[in-house]
């Protein structure tokens, strides 16, 4: 099945760039676990619309308060480590790009870049 193992538990569509990933034969491609999770968690972020409010604010105080709704809204996944979510900027030469990392309760760290 796509690679994946056969005792994983979250298996979902993996998506880039808002769209499916085709393996050669235009099948869509699964991804599990971990990749899930970070997945959903990047999505999350998305749809929330708090990204682009981040990235549009200049006020540092705002900027912050943003990024804890962000690691507030991400603490609900059920599948995360309570108190592991953290969102930051990781090179300041790069404005606009985040990088959130939590713990799964499973599968150990994750790392989502947006």
């Amino acid at each position: 099945m796509n690679g994946l193992r056969d005792d994983s538990q979250y298996i979902d569509l993996w998506i880039v760039d808002n769209d499916l990933v085709l393996d050669p034969s235009n099948q869509p491609l699964m991804i599990d676990d971990r990749a899930s999770i970070a997945q959903d968690i990047a999505h999350l972020i998305r749809d929330s619309g708090l990204l682009v409010t981040l990235v549009a604010e200049r006020d540092r105080l705002r900027q912050r308060d943003c990024i804890q709704q962000i690691e507030l809204k991400v603490e609900v996944d059920v599948r995360l480590v309570p108190g592991t979510a953290r969102m930051f900027l990781p090179d300041p030469a790069q404005p606009g790009v985040y990088l959130v990392t939590a713990t799964t309760v499973q599968f150990g760290h994750i790392k989502v870049t947006l």
